[in-house]
């Protein structure tokens, strides 16, 4: 397994290399001008463009521009985020923890309700658990998130004035500012960090944030993971040694989740990895209905704003990601069956 891990991780430079050259390509059909607004980080900056263009050479060929763009790159220099008035590298770590904390507690609850929803839905195929699992799949997979999200927001805050939208609430945040002795600040994710300090005021009153948050994702994404498993799981139930087992005096339990929810886990895996990876990015609509300032609401800014370097920077975070995910997922296909060999 040694040598297929880092034969995957040398891959990894050569992913990251076709998304930047992707990426950097995409930036060149803008004009010198407009990119160099991205290195503007004084009022005083925007009066001289042009001499911000010779500055830093938007006016070289592509691949000078290219190799000094990589270089500053693997300096820890991603350029400066206009949304945030900042280095896209600091504000990097101002906005991920935000969504990182909401997939942490989203995610295994997708995982869980989605096999086991899958599970109990082919189990108990066509009648009526399945019917009520696949109604809710449909609703889940085919309504809008942000419509969804409004819905919730509109009436657990807006009628029963409860889980507020934001990250924290005012008090607390101000709590948290006037004694900064006491409370540390180690990961970013405020009940994570609530926990950390033994403070239960904020972690309790961060969690009170990330229900509906949580609920959104969860109910928005599962469905896609039920459906995948109940088909697994119904194409499992067919087959021969299904019914070998039965006929050697296997109970229900057993032949159900020893045999056929394990088998049907691979293509699971899967699509759980995916979905996983792509919640790194954050949800762009949870995150700005629910007013939480993630990576997801700090893209959609960028991207409406045309912040370039942040564009960028999200393109090789998500390069990164992915292939990390698909490593993982290589991983646990050979942990799920002992048949596959990683080679």
């Amino acid at each position: 397994m040694g040598p297929f891990i880092l034969r995957r991780l040398f891959f990894l430079i050569f992913v990251l290399f076709g998304v930047s050259v992707l990426i950097f390509g995409i930036l060149m059909s803008f004009s010198p001008e407009r990119r160099a607004a991205a290195y503007i980080t004084t009022p005083q900056q925007a009066k001289d463009l042009p001499r911000l263009v010779r500055t830093y050479g938007l006016d070289d060929p592509f691949y000078i521009q290219y190799g000094r763009w990589v270089g500053e790159v693997a300096a820890g220099n991603l350029g400066w985020s206009l949304v945030a008035a900042q280095p896209v590298w600091t504000a990097f770590w101002m906005y991920f923890p935000v969504t990182l904390e909401l997939n942490l507690y989203a995610a295994p609850l997708i995982i869980w309700f989605g096999i086991w929803l899958g599970t109990r839905s082919a189990i108990h195929r066509d009648d009526w658990f399945d019917h009520l699992s696949r109604v809710f799949a449909i609703i889940g997979w085919s309504l809008p998130t942000f419509l969804f999200a409004l819905v919730l927001l509109m009436v657990f805050y807006g009628y029963f004035r409860m889980f507020p939208p934001g990250i924290i609430g005012d008090e607390t945040a101000l709590y948290i500012m006037n004694h900064p002795e006491s409370f540390s600040r180690y990961t970013g994710m405020v009940t994570v960090d609530g926990i950390l300090n033994g403070n239960w005021r904020v972690a309790l009153d961060g969690l009170r944030h990330l229900v509906l948050p949580v609920t959104t994702q969860v109910i928005v994404v599962v469905a896609l993971l039920m459906r995948v498993m109940r088909s697994g799981m119904i194409e499992e139930l067919s087959k021969d040694y299904v019914i070998t087992a039965r006929a050697k005096g296997a109970d229900d339990r057993t032949v159900h989740l020893r045999h056929a929810r394990k088998n049907a886990l691979i293509p699971v895996v899967t699509v759980a990895g995916q979905l996983v990876a792509f919640s790194m990015e954050g949800s762009i609509a949870v995150e700005v209905v629910f007013n939480r300032q993630g990576m997801g609401w700090w893209l959609a800014e960028s991207a409406t704003q045309l912040d370039m370097p942040v564009l960028m920077g999200m393109c090789l975070f998500m390069g990164l990601v992915f292939v990390i995910t698909n490593l993982v997922i290589d991983i646990l296909y050979a942990a799920i069956d002992p048949r596959i060999r990683l080679v």
